[in-house]
């Protein structure tokens, strides 16, 4: 009997453990965020790794996103003579939902990987055990950098992957369904106001943030050597992504 309270307390226990250890982290980045040195040419380095080197995956994506919601909004609407919404509900979808989650999700496979990858090498290499010994605190070095451009970063990103998106749209609406290009950005127009765009851009934030603590959290409390490094890349992905759904649930009921 106690061996089955034992081990149905043991992943409790567990998550119990990481909860704390994620909340502990976090409460160290945010002491450090404003003490100096502000290491401005690394929170560069990294808005350019998170930003500009991500901008190839979420131009693909966001485009093939609004062009498949075109066409399936398309065929739905079809069924009820209500083609000339398909513009408002590409644009509404994508600005609000899709556009944020989305370019998140591939931010965090490209460089929330890379984040966990990167900073668990340098911790099972003892190259963080060595910034210590420099007085080189590896929090404030390593993970703030991080953080910050993802915040930065992600919110720019979304809107190239809003703007991309509804051009992908019109082109499949207005260009191979024959909608009327007026009727598509005028219904764009009735519909979609700056408080979707600016929703977007706020949970876009707020996923970088996510993506980027889970990444170096996981990357800093790496063990096990380069099999630990692999582990905890795929676990920084798999728990990133989850959590960015299930927040991004939580942002739509309280914003919208």
């Amino acid at each position: 009997m106690l061996r089955l309270f034992e081990f149905a307390g043991r992943p409790f226990i567990y998550l119990l453990e990481e909860f704390g250890r994620i909340l502990l982290f976090l409460l160290s980045i945010a002491a450090w965020l404003f003490r100096k040195p502000f290491r401005l040419k690394e929170i560069l380095k990294q808005m350019e790794f998170v930003g500009t080197n991500s901008l190839v995956v979420v131009l693909i994506t966001g485009t093939f996103t609004g062009m498949v919601l075109a066409i399936q909004s398309y065929y739905g609407f079809r069924k009820f003579g209500g083609e000339s919404l398909v513009g408002a509900t590409v644009a509404l979808a994508i600005t609000r939902e899709l556009g944020p989650v989305f370019t998140a999700l591939m931010v965090t496979g490209r460089a929330g990987s890379a984040m966990a990858a990167a900073i668990g090498t340098m911790r099972v290499t003892e190259q963080i055990d060595a910034l210590y010994t420099m007085s080189v605190n590896p929090v404030q070095y390593l993970v703030v950098p991080r953080v910050v451009a993802s915040i930065i970063m992600l919110p720019f990103l979304t809107i190239v992957s809003d703007f991309i998106g509804i051009a992908g749209g019109y082109f499949v609406g207005v260009k191979l369904l024959d909608i009327n290009s007026g009727i598509f950005m005028a219904r764009i127009y009735d519909l979609l106001v700056v408080d979707d765009i600016i929703n977007g851009l706020i949970k876009s934030a707020v996923f970088g943030f996510i993506l980027s603590l889970i990444g170096c959290y996981k990357g800093f409390y790496t063990t096990g050597g380069a099999e630990g490094v692999g582990k905890a890349t795929t676990q920084a992905v798999v728990m990133a992504s989850v959590t960015i759904l299930v927040s991004d649930y939580f942002l739509t009921a309280v914003m919208f």
